[in-house]
């Protein structure tokens, strides 16, 4: 029997886009995307269910080769190589939730300033807010755990991209009668991409990778890859 190349891929759960179920297989856009790739170019895809903070440190580390739905960031460039196109193009807002019964009020960034807002460790949001040091960030390892805080009072805010942050706290059964969404939003669009660890050693297979990628766009692959997940088409260059 020939040996074939195992591509760790790490998943982390994310609805509607990945879902890691206790006792069950993780599935998810990304694994689509990847298994159709392995499937032409004869690799075993190996899937490692982890929280997004533990994969991105894994990947760091080469204990992972692929991850999927990243935002393209430069400190994120230094260990990851990212494959182009972006799969995710999302025309979307990051929003703030908060509980009702605090009838906060968010109109502007500046209210910002005296919130304690949960964001998730080693998230990429919007640059403005990413990089200001004055803002009460509360770091936790999922939005699973922002939605438990946020109702349990523990923090004031939750930072989420709008087109998934509904759906998302709906499948995970949280007391969302309790959320409202504030008024101030940043509305971007937001491209979310697979990138390989740049610890990475198989440059032939990495360069086929990124080959079968272009490949799947222009032909129309990519699109019907996301289309189920109800994401937008995947232009051709």
């Amino acid at each position: 029997m020939a040996n074939h190349p195992i591509i760790a891929l790490g998943v982390n759960h994310a609805p509607p886009y990945s879902f890691v179920e206790e006792n069950s297989d993780s599935s998810g856009l990304i694994i689509d995307i990847m298994q159709r790739i392995g499937s032409e170019l004869d690799f075993e895809l190996q899937v490692v269910s982890c929280p997004f903070p533990r994969c991105l440190k894994m990947a760091k580390e080469g204990k992972l080769d692929i991850l999927g739905g990243l935002v393209k960031t430069e400190e994120r460039n230094q260990y990851l190589d990212f494959i182009e196109p972006a799969y995710m193009a999302l025309n979307s807002s990051y929003v703030f939730y908060s509980l009702k019964e605090k009838n906060l009020v968010v109109n502007e960034y500046e209210q910002l300033k005296d919130k304690r807002i949960a964001v998730m460790r080693n998230a990429a949001y919007f640059e403005l807010f990413d990089s200001d040091a004055a803002l009460n960030k509360i770091i936790v390892s999922s939005e699973k755990v922002a939605v438990d805080m946020l109702l349990k009072d523990r923090v004031d805010l939750v930072i989420a991209v709008e087109e998934t942050a509904d759906y998302s706290i709906k499948f995970l059964k949280q007391a969302s009668h309790r959320l409202q969404k504030l008024n101030y939003r940043h509305t971007d669009n937001i491209l979310g991409y697979a990138a390989i660890s740049r610890k990475y050693q198989n440059i032939e297979l990495l360069n086929k990778i990124k080959q079968k990628m272009r490949q799947f766009q222009k032909s129309g692959v990519l699109t019907q890859l996301v289309k189920p997940y109800n994401l937008p088409p995947i232009n051709k260059p």
